[in-house]
């Protein structure tokens, strides 16, 4: 990459393809807004929708840098395996990128993330505060704290999966003097268990070439603990938890039927099973199920999204 311009270079440092997630949960929060302010007769603000976006992404950023930055510092990302999905960009063990750069860029997307959050949190509603501190902790407290205890992957999927959803209706939906206890519908929290199931199985798969590095650069996850084979039952059992939830929804009365239409990548989750069961340790499989995990986990946020919208139509 000695050749690649400045800009290139930076949308490979922050993993630039990977911050669609972020923008497909934020789209889920977005759905489900335009559901309930529709059903109120108010109006969608584009202006509040974007700065959420921009929140998010720019958080999305911060903890992808730190992540790198930390990675750096432990010699992580000198025993990896590089893949695609995982390991690592390899920019600053390779000398493309320099720490101090990249520390000052994931301090200041998070200082961004939190300034949106600090304005919503005086504008719309004191509760978002709460999403404010649940997500920088996850961010600032993931590679130093959360990745040696168990809880790296518990955090991913909570903060920065269902509580991106859910903090992305508050921030379109309620108003200062909404008592908390009106201020998410259950309909809400269901929806988001989902996104943040994938996003805890899209963190907990790309540790699977990672293994050896992690433990060395002394993580202590749920791969360290289990193994890979054990791991490959856990991935599945957590996978079909998230489409039995949203298969249960419509029938206790939840949500419409039209959310099954994320169903659909079922297909490819049975692939990804086959090859975590079966091919754990051999990773000419395992990397093309990586790649089709980032489409289950992409493809059925963006029908979640799809599925609430559709009745509206």
């Amino acid at each position: 990459m000695e050749n690649v311009s400045k800009p290139k270079l930076w949308m490979a440092q922050v993993r630039a393809p990977f911050l669609i997630l972020a923008i497909m949960l934020v789209a889920i929060g977005w759905a489900l807004s335009y559901k309930y302010l529709l059903a109120s007769h108010q109006s969608f603000d584009w202006l509040k929708a974007i700065l959420i976006l921009i929140g998010t992404v720019s958080a999305h950023i911060s903890v992808n840098l730190f992540n790198e930055y930390s990675d750096f510092k432990t010699k992580i990302d000198f025993d990896t395996n590089k893949t695609p999905f995982s390991g690592g960009t390899g920019l600053l063990p390779g000398g493309q990128s320099k720490p101090g750069s990249v520390l000052i860029v994931a301090i200041s997307t998070l200082i961004i993330a939190a300034a949106i959050g600090v304005y919503f949190t005086i504008t719309v509603h004191w509760s978002i505060a709460m999403t404010i501190i649940i997500g920088a902790f996850a961010i600032l407290m993931y590679s130093p704290f959360l990745a040696k205890i168990l809880l790296g992957e518990f955090f991913a999927g909570f903060a920065l999966g269902t509580m991106v959803v859910v903090g992305a209706f508050i921030g379109m939906t309620a108003n200062p003097g909404m008592a908390f206890a009106n201020l998410i519908p259950l309909e809400v929290w269901l929806i988001a268990v989902p996104p943040g199931i994938l996003t805890w199985l899209l963190l907990f798969i790309n540790e699977f070439p990672d293994l050896e590095a992690d433990k060395k650069g002394g993580r202590f996850h749920l791969l360290i603990l289990f193994g890979r084979k054990t791991s490959g039952y856990i991935y599945t059992a957590m996978l079909s938890l998230c489409y039995l939830t949203i298969i249960i929804l419509p029938i206790i009365g939840i949500t419409s039927y039209w959310i099954y239409i994320a169903l659909l990548t079922v297909p490819l989750a049975v692939k990804v099973v086959g090859v975590v069961l079966k091919d754990y340790d051999n990773m000419e499989k395992l990397v093309p199920a990586l790649a089709t995990d980032v489409m289950i986990v992409l493809g059925t946020d963006l029908l979640l999204a799809v599925a609430v919208m559709l009745p509206l139509l």
